[in-house]
Formats: C-alpha cells, sequence, structure tokens
C-alpha cells in the first residue's frame, strides 16, 4: 500500500473506531460486537506497525500506555481545584442558599444539580483537539501528572470532538471532571484481592485513586475505571456562561457526562431532586455520596466569588451513611474462583439503606479475629460504600456464642486447604474444584492461553449447567451435535467451536503450562519454565530449588508450582489433557535470522520509543537472536531508553551497561544484518 493511501486509511479507521468508543463507553450503547470492534483495531494495529511514521498519540491504539515508570512528575493547573463545602441536613442547605440569595443582592438565580460522584477529580487539558497531560487534583494548587493512566480509561477521549458544538472553541482547552470506578469492576476487585490473600480496598474510591496512581498503566487499563466530565475550561476560566451550557457542551463533544443533572429555580426544587436521587442510589452503577448544587450563571459565580478553600456559589449536600444492627447467626464458607475460602456472616434479615440484608462479608481469617465476632453476637452492619455488606463491629456479645474455624477440607470438593506463610487466604489446591471451574474454562480458552474462539461466558456457563463438562480436558470430548444442542448454537457455530478446541490440541507447552491455572504462573512465566523444563514430565518432577533456576522464578513462585503437582487431583488433570493429545513437549523456535552483535544478549526497554511499540522493538530483537528481559542485572547487555525512562536507565549508568536510544537499535539491527 502506498504511504498517502495508507495514511487515508488510518484516518478512517481512527474515526470510525472513536465512533464506536464513543457508542460504547459514553452512551453505553455499542453499534457493533466486541469481536468486530477487535477486528477494526487489529486492521489499524497492523496498518500502523507497518507505518510507524504514521503513529499519533491520539490514535486508538495508543490507549494503553507504555511500561511502568519510576514515579510521578508534577504540574500547576491552569486554576486553583478547590474543595467543596458541605451540607448534612436541610438546615445547612438553606443557609447556603439564604447567602447566595443575600450576596446576589435579590437577582434571581438557578442552581445545577449535579449527583456527587464518589471518585477523584481529574484535569484533562487537550492540544487541537487531542490529549495532552492529565492532572490529579494533588493539593488544588499542582497535581501529579497520570497522562499514561488516564490514556487507558475507555471514556476519556484522546481526541474531543470540538468541532461538534458548532461555534468557535480554541484549540487548547481544559477538561474536568471526575475518576469513578464501577460498582461491578470494585466486587471484581476485591474478590480477586481476597483470592489472593491481599488487602482489600475499603471503597471504590480509594480503589479508583490507587488504580489511577499505579506506576504501571496496564494495571490502570485492568481496573475498568470510567471518567464524568463536569467543567470545561479554556486558559483556567469557564468555557461558557452557564454551567448547563458547559455540561451540554462536553456532552456534544463526546465527554461522559452525568445523565443526573437538573436545572432547579430555588431551593424546593433543589430539595426535591435530592429527595429524588437518594431513592435512585442503590441502584446506580458508581458509588455517590450526595448531589453537588451550583450556580448555573458565571456571571453570578464571579459576583459570589471564593473563599480560601471553596467556590462560594456552589456545595455538596451529603447522604447519611448506611449501617443497622443485627444478629449474626452463623458464619459459612464460600469458595472463590482461585480456590480462596472466605468466611460469610449469615446475618438475622434486616434493612440498610433501603436494601433488605441476610449475608455479609467477613473477608478472612485474620478479620475476623481482629473483630473478635462470633455466631451469635449482635453486629453493627454497614453496606461499604452503599455496596458491598460488611460487619464493622461488634455491639454486644452473645450469650451463647459459638466461635469460627476455618476448614481443613474444602466444602465444595473436599480438596485439601492450605494457608501460605505470610498469607491471610486460606485456598483450595484441587484444580477441578467445581467452584474454580467456570473461570478455569475461560482462563483455559483465553487468547493468550488455548486460544479456543468462541468459547466465551455464555457457552461455558450452558456447558455447566448442562454439565457437559467437569474440568478443562471434557473440552476435548465434546462433539458439535452437543453444542449445536446449546442455546443461540446453530450447526455453523457448534463446527467451528469444535474446530477451534481441536486446533488448541497444537499449542505449545508454554500455553499449556500457563492452561493450567497454577497459582502465579501466567504467559511470560510458563515461557521461561518450558525453556527451562523442555517437557511437562521434567516440570512436574522439579523440585523447588531446581524450579527456581528458571529466569524469573523465586522461591514463592518455586513454592506453588511444587504444591500444585504434589495433589492428586491435579496430577489426575494433567494425564487426562495427555491423553487429549496436548503438546507436552517443547522445542524452543530459532530466531530466522540471527544477527551478530545481537544473538545471545539480553536487552531491557525502558521509557517510550519514539516510532516503535514495546511490542515492536521486542520482536526485531527476539528476531535477531536477542532476548528482551523486565530488569536490570550486570547480566543485560544493552537497556533500550525512550522518554521519560525511569530507574532501570538510573540502574543501567550505575553498572555500566550500554545505553541505546531507539536510533541506536535500530543501526545495530541493521548493521548486523548487512
Amino acid at each position: 500500500m502506498l504511504l498517502e493511501a495508507a495514511s487515508q486509511e488510518i484516518q478512517r479507521l481512527r474515526e470510525e473506531i472513536r465512533e464506536h468508543e464513543y457508542h460504547y463507553y459514553v452512551l453505553d450503547q455499542p453499534k457493533i460486537s466486541d469481536a468486530q470492534y477487535d477486528g477494526l483495531m487489529r486492521q489499524l494495529h497492523d496498518l500502523e506497525a507497518a507505518y510507524p511514521a504514521l503513529v499519533t498519540q491520539d490514535s486508538p491504539t495508543q490507549r494503553v500506555g507504555g511500561q511502568p515508570r519510576a514515579g510521578f512528575q508534577t504540574a500547576p493547573h491552569s486554576s486553583a481545584m478547590l474543595s467543596l463545602d458541605n451540607a448534612l441536613n436541610d438546615a445547612e442547605l438553606a443557609a447556603f442558599d439564604n447567602r447566595v440569595r443575600d450576596l446576589l443582592g435579590g437577582l434571581s438565580y438557578q442552581y445545577v444539580a449535579e449527583l456527587k460522584l464518589d471518585g477523584l477529580s481529574l484535569a484533562l487539558r487537550y492540544q487541537q483537539g487531542s490529549l495532552r497531560i492529565a492532572i490529579t487534583r494533588g493539593n488544588g494548587q499542582e497535581g501529579e501528572v497520570v497522562t499514561e493512566n488516564a490514556r487507558t480509561i475507555g471514556s476519556v477521549p484522546l481526541y474531543a470532538r470540538a468541532e461538534a458544538l458548532g461555534e468557535a472553541l480554541p484549540g487548547d482547552f481544559e477538561v474536568r471532571g471526575e475518576v469513578v470506578m464501577p460498582r461491578a469492576a470494585f466486587e471484581r476487585l476485591n474478590e480477586q484481592r481476597e483470592e489472593e490473600g491481599l488487602s482489600l480496598f475499603a471503597n471504590p474510591r480509594n480503589a479508583a485513586a490507587g488504580a489511577l496512581r499505579v506506576l504501571d498503566p496496564a494495571i490502570t487499563a485492568s481496573r475498568r475505571l470510567d471518567f464524568y466530565a463536569y467543567f470545561l475550561l479554556v486558559d483556567g476560566a469557564p468555557a461558557f456562561d452557564s454551567q448547563w451550557r458547559c455540561l451540554e457542551a462536553l456532552s456534544a463533544m463526546g465527554f461522559k457526562v452525568n445523565p443526573q443533572r437538573r436545572l432547579c429555580d430555588g431551593l424546593p426544587s433543589l430539595l426535591t431532586t435530592i429527595r429524588e436521587w437518594e431513592a435512585l442510589r442503590p441502584g446506580l452503577p458508581y458509588e455517590i455520596d450526595g448531589v453537588v448544587a451550583k450556580v448555573d450563571s458565571r456571571v453570578q459565580q464571579e459576583l459570589l466569588g471564593w473563599t480560601a478553600k471553596a467556590p462560594r456559589w456552589a456545595i455538596a449536600f451529603k447522604y447519611a451513611a448506611s449501617q443497622a444492627e443485627t444478629v449474626l447467626e452463623r458464619i459459612t464458607v464460600q469458595v472463590g474462583r482461585t480456590g480462596a475460602l472466605t468466611p460469610v456472616a449469615n446475618l438475622k434479615p434486616v434493612v440498610v439503606g433501603g436494601v433488605t440484608v441476610s449475608r455479609a462479608t467477613l473477608h478472612n481469617m485474620d478479620e475476623i479475629e481482629r473483630l473478635g465476632v462470633a455466631e451469635g453476637d449482635t453486629v453493627l452492619v454497614e453496606r461499604s460504600g452503599d455496596v458491598i455488606p460488611k460487619v464493622v463491629r461488634i455491639v454486644e456479645q452473645g450469650p451463647e456464642r459459638l466461635q469460627f474455624t476455618m476448614p481443613s477440607a474444602c466444602p465444595e470438593c473436599g480438596g485439601h486447604v492450605v494457608r501460605e506463610p505470610g498469607e491471610v487466604a486460606y485456598r483450595c489446591v484441587n484444580a477441578a474444584c467445581p467452584a474454580k471451574l467456570r473461570e478455569r474454562l475461560l482462563h483455559f480458552a483465553s487468547r493468550p492461553v488455548m486460544d479456543i474462539d468462541g468459547l466465551g461466558d455464555a457457552i461455558v456457563d450452558q456447558l455447566l449447567t448442562k454439565q457437559l463438562v467437569t474440568d478443562v480436558s471434557d473440552l476435548y470430548r465434546l462433539h458439535a451435535d452437543q453444542i449445536e444442542a446449546l442455546d443461540r448454537m446453530g450447526k455453523k457455530s457448534a463446527q467451528n467451536l469444535v474446530a477451534q478446541i481441536e486446533k488448541s490440541r497444537q499449542q505449545p507447552l508454554p500455553r499449556v503450562i500457563s492452561a493450567l491455572g497454577i497459582r502465579f504462573v501466567g504467559e511470560r512465566t510458563a515461557q521461561f519454565l518450558a525453556a527451562e523444563f523442555p517437557s511437562m514430565d521434567e516440570l512436574m518432577q522439579a523440585s523447588e530449588e531446581q524450579l527456581q533456576r528458571a529466569e524469573e522464578i523465586g522461591p514463592k513462585v518455586a513454592r506453588s508450582i511444587r504444591g500444585f503437582f504434589e495433589d492428586q487431583h491435579n496430577v489426575d488433570l494433567v494425564e487426562r489433557l495427555r491423553a487429549a493429545g496436548l503438546q507436552f513437549h517443547y522445542d524452543p523456535p530459532r530466531p530466522a535470522t540471527r544477527l551478530e552483535g545481537v544473538t545471545g544478549k539480553t536487552f531491557v526497554l525502558t521509557g517510550t520509543l519514539p516510532n516503535l511499540t514495546r511490542d515492536q522493538a521486542k520482536a526485531y530483537i527476539e528476531a535477531a537472536g536477542g532476548k528482551v528481559a523486565g530488569s536490570v542485572s550486570k547480566k543485560t547487555s544493552f537497556v533500550v531508553a525512550g522518554e521519560e525512562a525511569g530507574s532501570k536507565l538510573d540502574k543501567a549508568r550505575s553498572l555500566g551497561v550500554p545505553v541505546l536510544d531507539e536510533a541506536q537499535l535500530l543501526s545495530l539491527l541493521g548493521t548486523a544484518s548487512s
């Protein structure tokens, strides 16, 4: 394809993908399937890989940022990001309204009511429509630069459609809003952390703040954050003459603006809105803790002014917390998808925040001991962030208390339960445990593992409901007629899925190792294991000491692998996969072209390269016979450094490791091939 034709096709794909992202992330009305969207992204990614000079920062392919950084820089705000004063009851809200009326000297005014989302503030600066920098609130005067992390949030436009306003807007503008973690994402995150023996986030706001401030953008991307815009600024000042017009403009530009917004003519209308929205609170997909009221007119905002900490023209009405007392009748255990055993408080039903609660999480044994709770106690229950019920504390000890102990056998399958040193979670180590089966099937079929296209949530749920599979090895005994009998599966779809399952038998050993679901063993670790132990039998027989000879395998991972293969249920599963014809031997692929000066050398990539993505650079190095490692050591041959290179660059310099930029890397590859 000629460069001009490629440029036109790339631009067409970008515009089409941006439109679909807007419908998916902002309107929540997708126009195409995930597979079709992935196909468009794949086309764009392939074209940009072929023409790296055409890659731009606002391209949809650049949404997931670069590699981890050493720390965050700070940047000043265009104008102060102040906090809001609070009203905790109707009387305090009325006092605020009286002050507004007095300061405006009898002028009529309106309030814009908006939900007070329980997240963290973020400022996005755009240049000529493209996102250039994202800054947290910080101390209000300056904040941390989190641009690469913000770019991973689907509802943050990388290119804002200012032309959609149909009126002049300077090329440089700023959008402020709130980053939140949806309730569903928060629940999944805490469930995962609990099963991994990690501390839990107290509420979605803390989780969102932690996700936005991690140093690895890939982690931010995995947390499923959302962004709602509420201010549009030019040179630090409001871009329009009213807050309502600002919200409408942001929506027209493609930003996600909360649909719960209303113009209110005075205090009675505002109070009615607050009452109505409080009733909606339990069913909202995100956390709120009140309603924000802002005087609509920009001129009147200027007249009202600001204190040192907050504007006089806005206030946050805070809703009351949701708590209630009840009796903890019994403690039971549920098994999560990774085998973690979670104690659950079965409660005498009680209404908390408008919802009847009969169960609450106790998280883990350490939490039970910290609370000191036992069956029969009267406890205080809270809907944490108004989402997940939890036991806060003992109100009164019961007359016949019964202490809880964690079972030694899994309540789902009878498998062995262990608690690793230094962890809080108890786990069932049986890979065939029914409680873990659904997530194991989805993991097994995922693209980086066995890559069984078409085996998604809906099909897995039906296979389990109809008891067609009891572990992952049963996939290889499925027939087309069994699959065709499932809902929404025709003959052709069934044949395609069977063909995909059949094709997966040829996946190499590293993928088979990853597919087993051994804790701490993902795609990268499985590659290292297969390189050190090129047959499944060698891996199964390796001691902890031998396992640690493999690259990046430490005592914790080695102990997990050894424990997995010491459980007979897991050994039986491996044998069933062997009988199914999966690949249990490994012949590592050799690069097509081995280049002198590169072959056998170890490279570490850090920072953002101007033209190459990390995957492209890695592919070039490995194709020439080199390898790419994740950390710098004395054994590192070269460090390839781009913009925002962090601690890896510092370590390379301290160890005297040669540092290359992108041009020098390409020169090395080109010189070596000549």
